[in-house]
């Protein structure tokens, strides 16, 4: 109906003055016809605020592209996406990113994501390592000395068996040798 008739006289007047038939050309009109300048320069606005924030890589790349088709001007060519994507990214991310060679606006995607990833498992890591003894760390990892019993160190490895009851068999609080503490 309405829509092929636009198309129409679009094609028409592109073939009169020899406008290639080009995506960012259709965008273009079509933005032109059916988005309202002012809904068009709030998007356009936003695209050029577009930044990762708080985002992770793929929630970031999702606002761009779709802010990206409000401002065909920002992102005419492959090179002037890529540049625009990367600095929308946070600082970390472009400076690993700046070194690295790209050839569309994907390999700049994979790279911040692969970047992305690789930080996170070193912030992790790092995390891990900080932590202390006992609290998301096995025993085998720690490089704490092995807890003391008693009074004292009780010989070499540090182990000296309890004093009381439980040496005698008697176990927690009266119960057995072998058994679960009493009262529970």
């Amino acid at each position: 109906g309405s829509a092929r008739a636009w198309w129409n006289m679009v094609q028409a007047r592109w073939d009169r003055e020899m406008v290639p038939r080009t995506w960012a050309n259709f965008v273009r009109e079509f933005n032109n016809k059916f988005v309202p300048p002012v809904v068009q320069e709030r998007r356009e606005e936003a695209f050029i605020r577009c930044r990762q924030g708080l985002q992770s890589v793929a929630e970031y790349e999702t606002q761009f592209t779709k802010l990206s088709r409000y401002a065909p001007m920002f992102v005419g060519t492959e090179q002037l996406r890529i540049r625009r994507f990367i600095q929308g990214l946070n600082v970390e991310l472009q400076e690993s990113l700046v070194a690295l060679p790209m050839e569309t606006y994907g390999d700049a995607v994979e790279k911040a994501l692969r970047i992305e990833g690789a930080k996170a498992l070193v912030k992790s890591f790092q995390a891990k390592r900080k932590a202390p003894p006992g609290i998301g760390r096995g025993a085998v990892e720690s490089s704490a000395p092995p807890p003391k019993f008693g009074r004292g160190l009780g010989g070499p490895s540090g182990f000296r068996p309890p004093r009381g009851g439980v040496a005698r068999g008697i176990g927690f609080r009266g119960a057995q040798s072998g058994g679960t503490p009493s009262g529970r």
